[in-house]
């Protein structure tokens, strides 16, 4: 077992939390551009998307050049957070219109894809034996990292621009912290570049397409609601003649599912991940067929409790998924396997998010989240076969 100081983890765990608060930036500031530039409700989807497809390109970009490998990893976390939280001011400084903010929130998520996958390679060279915790810790720190952008528009209300600022100055201090605090760790190795060849050869591995069957299902689900949540707390509160601090409680929501994360992974080594994987799933997936029901109730606290409930388990199966790919795909291949998964992943929230954008302009915000029941089905019939191929995972 490799000797490792104490902070090493902790680090990386903050550093991870502060560099994704740029992720939704653009989603945080959007009701008061609605109000003060006169956007529609449909504005959720682009802006949403925009930062996906921007990660999307920017992991393909990083594994092609195998950049993870050619800098030292903390280097390269460090001028990814650098990049995300310029491209991320910019929005502030220059931008008049959505356009911009389009094409700034793409720059930002191609940075982002030095920052999210780039950590979990720092990570796994100082956990090499552990790391299904430490990546239950780091994925629970990306989604509270992505929900921390709401959390400062609690605070700052009205001003948008400052909310912009305190996530570029967050991703900034993250760099710094993966910089100056975290050494690259003595596990660390090279990875294999991006190849058709590996590709070919995970593909025809029942086992690992069963296990990214789920994730696409989880991924089906998972974006949309973090862009659903402020618009469905919005009209609940309207509807019941309830004052809501909604950027707080989207906050809240979406933030609990880091805790998930971090519960899973521990649990995980006692269960596996592909049950902590199916539970979750099977509880987000009940949460989208209650979504009109409990949206009819007047009881605030039902409310929150569902909420909670959702937000917990939407996120909980991310790191389970993860080490599922991982642990099915072939031991040549891992790292293109992983690479696609990813990039078909994110892939498919870009669809998930712009079905239920458009929908948002003639459905009821309750109504649309029945749009995504069919991503936990799909998670869980997928994982059911996995269960066949592989029941020790």
């Amino acid at each position: 077992m490799l000797q490792r100081p104490s902070y090493i983890l902790p680090c990386i765990v903050l550093a991870q939390l502060l560099g994704t608060s740029t992720w939704f930036a653009g989603n945080a500031i959007l009701p008061v551009l609605q109000a003060q530039w006169g956007l529609a409700d449909s504005a959720v989807a682009p802006l949403t998307n925009s930062v996906q497809l921007g990660f999307i390109v920017g992991a393909l970009v990083f594994a092609v050049l195998t950049l993870a490998d050619r800098l030292s990893p903390r280097v390269l976390f460090f001028l990814s957070a650098l990049g995300g939280a310029f491209f991320n001011s910019l929005i502030a400084l220059w931008a008049e219109t959505l356009e911009d903010i389009l094409l700034l929130r793409f720059l930002g998520g191609f940075f982002l894809a030095g920052v999210y996958p780039v950590g979990m390679k720092i990570a796994s060279a100082w956990y090499p034996e552990g790391l299904g915790r430490a990546l239950g810790f780091l994925v629970g720190a990306l989604v509270i990292g992505t929900a921390s952008a709401h959390l400062f528009s609690a605070l700052v209300a009205e001003q948008w621009r400052y909310v912009i600022y305190l996530c570029s100055a967050a991703s900034f201090i993250g760099g710094l912290v993966i910089l100056f605090g975290v050494p690259d760790g003595p596990a660390m190795h090279r990875g294999a570049p991006l190849r058709l060849s590996g590709l070919i050869a995970a593909s025809r591995q029942p086992a690992l397409r069963a296990s990214a069957g789920g994730y696409f299902g989880h991924m089906w689900e998972l974006y949309a609601v973090y862009a659903l949540v402020p618009y469905w707390l919005l009209a609940w509160s309207a509807q019941h003649h309830q004052d809501l601090s909604v950027s707080l409680w989207a906050f809240v929501i979406i933030g609990i599912g880091g805790l998930g994360c971090m519960v899973g992974g521990y649990v995980s080594l006692h269960t596996g991940s592909r049950r902590v994987a199916a539970v979750n799933l099977a509880v987000s997936g009940c949460c989208c067929v209650l979504s009109p029901l409990i949206f009819a109730s007047d009881l605030f606290a039902l409310v929150l409790f569902f909420w909670l409930v959702w937000g917990w388990s939407v996120a909980a199966d991310s790191p389970q998924f993860s080490s599922l790919s991982a642990q099915t795909a072939p031991s040549d291949a891992v790292g293109s396997a992983l690479t696609m998964i990813n990039a078909v992943g994110f892939t498919i929230t870009i669809i998930a998010v712009q079905l239920t954008g458009w929908l948002l302009t003639s459905v009821p915000v309750q109504w649309v989240m029945w749009l995504l029941i069919p991503g936990p089905i799909l998670g869980l019939l997928s994982l059911r076969r996995l269960q066949t191929l592989r029941p020790t995972l």
